[in-house]
C-alpha cells in the first residue's frame, strides 16, 4: 500500500487524534527516529524509471529513509501511477520544498532550486545524444531556458515553466538568429545552475566523454561532476549471457525473429513515421518466422494517453505488433532482439550493446549532437528505405553488421562497465555522510518477461521475477529511454 503524505484513512481525523500525525510532529510517530531523510524527485515517469537502479542501493539500509515526491513537469503524466507502485511514501510537491532533506536524488532538473538539501543529479537517457532547442537571449546566467521539442525528453530547465512549451529546435549548434547556441542537452548552464549558481551538489555522470562535454558547455559545472558509469548499460550486459532464457520467457520459437521498433519521442521520431514503418512490418514480414514488438518512448503517451498510443499503433499495424504499455520494461525484449529498427533514442543506442543489427527509419541530425554515440550510430548503422524489400533490407543489414563498430559505440555509452553500483552507492552515501553497508551492492537481475502473447491480448502485462518466465509481478524500472 501507497501511503500518500497527507491521506487521511477512514476513522482517522485531520488534527492527528485518531492515528493522524500533528504538523512538526512527525518523528514522534515513527518507529526508526534517526534516519537520513532521502527525497527522490520524479518529473516522469521516464525519470522515475531511470532512478530505479539506485532504489536498491539505499533501501536495505535501515539508517536511511526514501521518500518520493512529483515535480511539475510537462510530461509528468503517469507519474505519480509509477511512484504509487512502488508502495513508497508521496509527499506533495507543497510540501517537499518546505522540507530539509538530507539527499534529493534527481534526473530531470525543473523545479530543483527550491528544494532544500544536497542534491545528486543524473541523466535520464544514454550518450547525451540530443541538442537543446536554442533559447532567446542567455540561458543559465539569470534564469531558466526551456528545452523541449528536440532537446532532453521533455526537460525544462531549472525553474521552467510547464507551460511555456517550445517546438524542436531547428538551428545547429552556435546559430546565431536571435536565440543562443544550442547546447547538449542536460549539460548545458540552463540544466545546472540557477541565478549563476550551481544547483546540484553532484552530477553523476556515465561517460567521460560526458565530462569533457560538460567542460565545454558548462564548466563551472565540472566541480561537481563524477563518472559513476551507467546502471542500465550493466543490467543488460549482465543479461546478455542469458539471452535464450530471455527468449523462451517471451515465447520465442528458436527459429523465429524478434524485430524490435523503439522510438523515442518528439518530431524527429520513429512515432511520426509510424503509419510507414508499421504497415510495412504487417504485410512484408513472414507470419510464421517473425514476431514484432513495439516500443515507445512514455512520453508521447504521457502526452497523447497510452490508449491513443495503442490505438494508432494497432491500426497502422493491423493487429500484428505487440505494443509494450510505457510501464513495461523494454531491456529484456532488446536482449532478446535479432533486429533493432530504431532512431536517435536511447533505447535504439543501447541495442548497440547486443549483436542485433540496427536499422535506423528516422533520424534528425540536426537535433543531434554530433560528438555524441548516437551520431555515430548514425554514421554506421543502414537507413531503411521505401525503396526495397523490407526482407532484403534486414539481410542486408545482417550481412554488413560488423560487430566490432558496434561494440565501440556501445563503449562510449559507460566508461565504468560493470561499476555503476559501487561508485553511484560511494558518491551517496559521502554525500549522505554515512560510511557504506559493509557488503558489496547486490543489483537485482533483470526481470524475465511475459510471453509476448499476454502482452499483445491484454494491453500490457507486468514482468516476471528471475526464474518466473509468464508471471505477473510488478512493473519494474528499466533504465533511461532518453
Amino acid at each position: 500500500m501507497t501511503l500518500v503524505h497527507g491521506e487521511v484513512r477512514h476513522g482517522e481525523r485531520r488534527n492527528g487524534q485518531q492515528g493522524g500525525e500533528r504538523p512538526g510532529n512527525r518523528r514522534s510517530w515513527a518507529t526508526l527516529t534517526d534516519c537520513k531523510e532521502v527525497l527522490v524527485v520524479v518529473h516522469s515517469m521516464v525519470y522515475g524509471q531511470r532512478l530505479h537502479d539506485i532504489y536498491p542501493l539505499l533501501g536495505a539500509d535501515l539508517r536511511v529513509h526514501v521518500q518520493f515526491t512529483v515535480a511539475p513537469h510537462a510530461f509528468n503524466g503517469g507519474a505519480a501511477a509509477h511512484v504509487r507502485r512502488l508502495g513508497g511514501t508521496v509527499l506533495p510537491w507543497a510540501e517537499a520544498v518546505r522540507r530539509e532533506f538530507d539527499l534529493v536524488l534527481a534526473a530531470g532538473s525543473q523545479g530543483l532550486e527550491q528544494l532544500r538539501g544536497p542534491l545528486v543529479r543524473l541523466p535520464h537517457g544514454a550518450g547525451h545524444i540530443k541538442l537543446s532547442p536554442g533559447q532567446a537571449g542567455v540561458a543559465g546566467a539569470t534564469g531558466p531556458a526551456e528545452a523541449t521539442g528536440g532537446g532532453s525528453a521533455g526537460e525544462r530547465a531549472v525553474g521552467g515553466d510547464p507551460t511555456d512549451g517550445g517546438a524542436a529546435g531547428t538551428e545547429p549548434v552556435g546559430a546565431e538568429s536571435g536565440r543562443s547556441a544550442r547546447t547538449v542537452a542536460g549539460l548545458g548552464p540552463e540544466y545546472v545552475t540557477w541565478n549563476g549558481q550551481l544547483v546540484p551538489t553532484a552530477y553523476a555522470l556515465a561517460h567521460q566523454d560526458d565530462l569533457t562535454e560538460l567542460g565545454r558547455g558548462c564548466p563551472e559545472a565540472l566541480p561537481i561532476a563524477e563518472v559513476v558509469g551507467d546502471g542500465c548499460y550493466d543490467r543488460i550486459a549482465a543479461a546478455l549471457p542469458a539471452r535464450e532464457r530471455y527468449r523462451a520467457a517471451l515465447g520465442l520459437r528458436p527459429d523465429e525473429r524478434l524485430v524490435v521498433v523503439c522510438s523515442t519521442w518528439g518530431s524527429g521520431s520513429l512515432f511520426t513515421r509510424l503509419d510507414a514503418v508499421l504497415p510495412r512490418l504487417a504485410a512484408e514480414l513472414p507470419r510464421h518466422g517473425y514476431r514484432t514488438a513495439l516500443l515507445v518512448h512514455p512520453n508521447v503517451a504521457a502526452q497523447h494517453s497510452p490508449w491513443a498510443v495503442r490505438s494508432w499503433a494497432t491500426a497502422t499495424s493491423r493487429g500484428a505488433v505487440t505494443v509494450l504499455s510505457p510501464e513495461e520494461d523494454w531491456r529484456p525484449l532488446l536482449v532478446s532482439a535479432d533486429f533493432i529498427i530504431g532512431d536517435h533514442g536511447s533505447v535504439t543506442l543501447y541495442g548497440t550493446m547486443t549483436r542485433a543489427p540496427i536499422l535506423l527509419a528516422e533520424y534528425p541530425h540536426r537535433d543531434v549532437n554530433p560528438r555524441s554515440p548516437g551520431a555515430l550510430l548514425a554514421r554506421t548503422a543502414p537507413s531503411l528505405t521505401p525503396a526495397h524489400p523490407l526482407t532484403a533490407q534486414l539481410a542486408y543489414a545482417a550481412e554488413q553488421y560488423r560487430p566490432e563498430e558496434y561494440a565501440a559505440i556501445a563503449a562510449r555509452i559507460s566508461s565504468e562497465p560493470g561499476r555503476f553500483d559501487r561508485r553511484m552507492r560511494r558518491l551517496l552515501y559521502r554525500v549522505l555522510g554515512l560510511g557504506e553497508p559493509a557488503h558489496a551492492p547486490e543489483p537485482p537481475a533483470l526481470p524475465l518477461p511475459p510471453p509476448l502473447s499476454l502482452v499483445s491480448s491484454s494491453g500490457g502485462a507486468g514482468f516476471a521475477g528471475p526464474g518466473e518466465p509468464g508471471g505477473s509481478a510488478g512493473h519494474g524500472g528499466h533504465g533511461g529511454w532518453g
